[in-house]
Formats: structure tokens, sequence, C-alpha cells
């Protein structure tokens, strides 16, 4: 079977969505540079200045990856073309066309530098995950982080996508040339204003001057969203049933996608806008809708489903009692809880949520999610909590859904399944300890001062509310889910 390429693009005419430039043979050029090829990148971001390309401009991507190669042996000899397949009702295939080439730093420095350093990249955008940022608890960037410590020594090429991004910042200052717009696309919270204090903190460390130069950089903040599952044989051989043609690598993502960019990019930029990127004031606002009305349904979902012995969110949201339980969370615990952006219609937002978690194509385990709950229900939940105790709003089913997580540790408890969370230990000895009497229970797990901090348990409305809902979990869940929505 003959691979996908520019010399074969034409024979998918009419079969699948194509880059109709490409066929004219308009190659764009490289107006940006991505860290980090993975699934997500190429689902998201890259569909978005596929979109804008079809509008016109000169937007192609170059794609770095710090250290691997797999995603360049697969791509380039395909021109950078790659099929993405999104999952729903319908299965719809598109060929993307954005990315030009794809470097691997570790092996092609010079050329990598020579990119970022070039007038004409004027974006940079990056998905490296947290741990790539070398951010230390605070969010600043780690000093003593070994990789950035080897950096600064300046006596290897750079390791890290920081030490990376600078060092080509400094080319272009030496030259003459304004910095490029540094865009983070990964999950982490006030992302492109961490990003633009690390580089220039590292920069202070070899040049003040440099430094105070990368102060006029832009680096907006932004929230992204898309489930993107991981690529497998059974999705390249129906790619290739779909071509005719073989691809090394597509990959596969939901329909929904979201990117939210704050309203800080220069003037001349791609047309993501045509493709619903929205430009917002405060991206923080945008993260806050996201936690509360995606990530805190979410978790609840899983722990719940969990104890029904649901596998995966499409699976539970078959439950209607579950379904119901989960609107009128929305409606009465979380929507009250904060402040919609006025770029965002919220009860749309959720209603698509909802639509998403119920997509049997994407086989999400709820299992996955429910890992790491103490790190993820200070995030997802307990802030809700705390909004609406101040305000006197309603925390009913907030507290249900904590309680569905302290009965979720008992059940690993008493399993052979293991607990994935940092503090499994710590966890899995207070549910050890508890006998079922839920006053006893709940005080337990309150005393977990890094999950709950130290006002929660001594707050009378929040304890009360969660003692009631462990009781009610612990006489049955499908009883308590009854008893919590009159559904019979």
């Amino acid at each position: 079977m003959q691979p996908l390429s520019n010399q074969t693009l034409s024979s998918l005419q009419g079969k699948v969505t194509l880059p109709d430039y490409r066929l004219q043979a308009r190659q764009p050029g490289i107006g940006m540079v991505h860290l980090g090829p993975g699934a997500f990148f190429r689902g998201h971001q890259a569909w978005y200045t596929e979109q804008a390309l079809k509008q016109g401009g000169d937007w192609g991507i170059c794609a770095v990856s710090m250290r691997s190669g797999e995603v360049a042996k697969a791509l380039n000899p395909q021109d950078g073309l790659y099929t993405l397949v999104e999952l729903d009702s319908e299965i719809r295939y598109q060929v993307i066309g954005a990315v030009q080439k794809v470097l691997v730093a570790a092996e092609q420095y010079a050329e990598v530098l020579a990119q970022l350093s070039a007038a004409e990249t004027r974006f940079v955008t990056l998905t490296i995950t947290e741990k790539g940022y070398c951010l230390n608890a605070a969010g600043e960037l780690d000093l003593q982080h070994p990789e950035i410590r080897q950096d600064l020594k300046r006596q290897t090429q750079p390791i890290t996508a920081i030490g990376l991004l600078v060092t080509a910042l400094q080319a272009r200052y030496q030259a003459g040339e304004a910095p490029f717009c540094a865009i983070s696309c990964d999950n982490l919270t006030d992302n492109g204003h961490k990003l633009k204090r690390a580089l220039i903190r590292f920069a202070q460390e070899w040049d003040p001057v440099f430094a105070s130069w990368l102060q006029s950089m832009k680096s907006p903040c932004t929230m992204v969203d898309s489930i993107t599952p991981a690529t497998d044989d059974a999705l390249r051989q129906q790619v290739a049933n779909e071509l005719g043609l073989a691809d090394a690598w597509p990959i596969k993502r939901e329909s929904f996608l979201q990117w939210v960019i704050e309203d800080d990019l220069p003037a001349e930029r791609p047309d993501w806008q045509s493709a619903g990127v929205i430009f917002a004031a405060d991206v923080s606002a945008f993260e806050k809708a996201k936690l509360r009305l995606l990530n805190a349904p979410h978790s609840t979902l899983a722990y719940l489903g969990c104890l029904l012995g649901y596998e995966t969110v499409s699976d539970a949201m078959q439950d209607d009692t579950l379904v119901a339980l989960i609107k009128r969370m929305i409606a009465e615990d979380l929507m009250p809880s904060f402040r919609a952006p006025a770029e965002l219609d919220a009860g749309q937002y959720s209603a698509d949520i909802l639509q998403r978690f119920q997509n049997p194509a994407i086989r999400h385990l709820l299992a996955q999610i429910a890992w790491d709950g103490s790190q993820k229900l200070p995030m997802r939940l307990l802030p809700a909590v705390r909004d609406n105790l101040a305000s006197g709003s309603s925390i009913r089913y907030l507290a249900l859904a904590v309680a569905a997580w302290c009965r979720f540790i008992c059940l690993r408890q008493q399993s052979t399944v293991p607990l994935v969370d940092p503090l499994a230990e710590q966890l899995l000895a207070v549910a050890a300890s508890c006998t079922g009497d839920a006053t006893a229970d709940v005080a337990r797990f309150l005393r977990l001062s890094a999950v709950f901090g130290r006002d929660l348990a001594t707050e009378p409305r929040f304890v009360e509310a969660l003692t009631e809902a462990y009781q009610h979990l612990t006489d049955g869940v499908v009883s308590a889910l009854s008893h919590y929505t009159g559904v019979a």
C-alpha cells in the first residue's frame, strides 16, 4: 500500500477532507514552531492552524520534539501529512497539512535553533506537559532543577525547552529581531505568565540586559480542551481501509475542542478566530468554568460510577438516575458557584459537556479519572464548596461527590485493585480504620489537611452535609442516588 504523501494526496479527492492548498502546490512558509508534537497538538493547535490556512496566509508549522524521533520518523516521509479521525456519532476523516516538517532537537539542534531564530518565525507554541517547564512548587523556574542547572552552564546544547527557547531568543536579540510570541498550550494554570517568568528568570542568569529586553515578549495565557486518545494499530488499519493509503501515525479525537487565548497577541496572526478560537480578556474565568462545569461533574461521575460498577464515562451516562443527579449538581451547586465570562454561554457549554460524556466512541475509563483524587478534589470540588459556603448556596451535591470519593477509597482498601494517588499509603490507612460509622469515618477523612485544609474540617454545614451523604452511600449507592434525585 502506498504511503500518504504530497504525491498520493490527489487520490483522496472526494473521499475525505483535504488540505486543498497543497493540491494547488501552495506550500506554506514556516511562521510557527511547536515544541511537543504529540497527538493533542496535532488534533488541536495544528487543526486550528489548518483551518486558518484554508482562509489564506502563510502559517505553516515546524514541529520540534525535544528528544524522541518517533514522530519525525513517521511524518517526515509523509511530507508532514497525517489523518485526523473525529470520533462522534458520525466518524469524520480529515488530512491535516499544516505541519511542514518535524525536527528532533537532540539530533538536529543547529537546524532547530536556526528555525526558532529566523525572522519569519512569529509564534512558538508548546505542549510539553507541566513538568517540561521545570517549575518549583511556587510556580517559578526551579534553578536547582538538574537539567536547568546543566543548561545554565552552556557547556552543551540545551536539553530543556526553557534553555532552548532562551538560547533562541538571545540569538534574536543579538540579531536585532523582535522576540517571538510564546504560547503555552499545557493544562497549567496561568500558563503563559508562568512561561514568560521562567524564560526571563533563566535569562537573568546569563545577561540582565537581555532579560530586560524579554519583558516585551508576548506570552498570553490559554485554556485548551479536547479528548485525544492514543493511536493504536486498530486506528492505523481503520485509516488505511478508509483512505487506501498507509498513514504511519494518524490520530483520533472527539469532535469537541476548545481553545481560549488571552487577547494579547500580535496583530499579525493566523486566522484562528474563524476556526472558533476565543480571544478573551480573562482566561482564568474560562479555567474556572472548565473546573466547575467539566472537571467537577467528571470526577463525580468517576467516583459514583465506580461505586456502581461502571467501567467508562459513556457507560455511566446510560444510568438515568446518575445523569439526573449530575444535572442537579450542575444547576443547584455548580452554576451558582461562579460567574461565567461574558464570552461563554455557560448553559450551552454545560450541555455540550454532558453530550461529550455520552459519546460511546470515546472509551474514557472511570477508574483512570478517579486517579490522584487527593490532588484533584482541592482543584475541582472543594473550591466550589468554599465559595458556596461563603455565599450561602447549596453544597448538597458537592458533599455527595466528596463522600463518594471517601467511599471509593474504602472500596480500594478492601479490594486487590491498587489505589493510584500520591497519598495512597495515607489514604488507605485512613480507610483501613473506617468502621462504617459515618460520623467517625468522616472525621478521619477530614483530618487529611493536605486535601481539606484546616477550614473545612470545622465547618458545621460541610461536616453535616458530608456525614449525611456518606451515611446514605454506606447504606447503598442506588438508594442514595434515589434519595438525592427523587428518582426511584
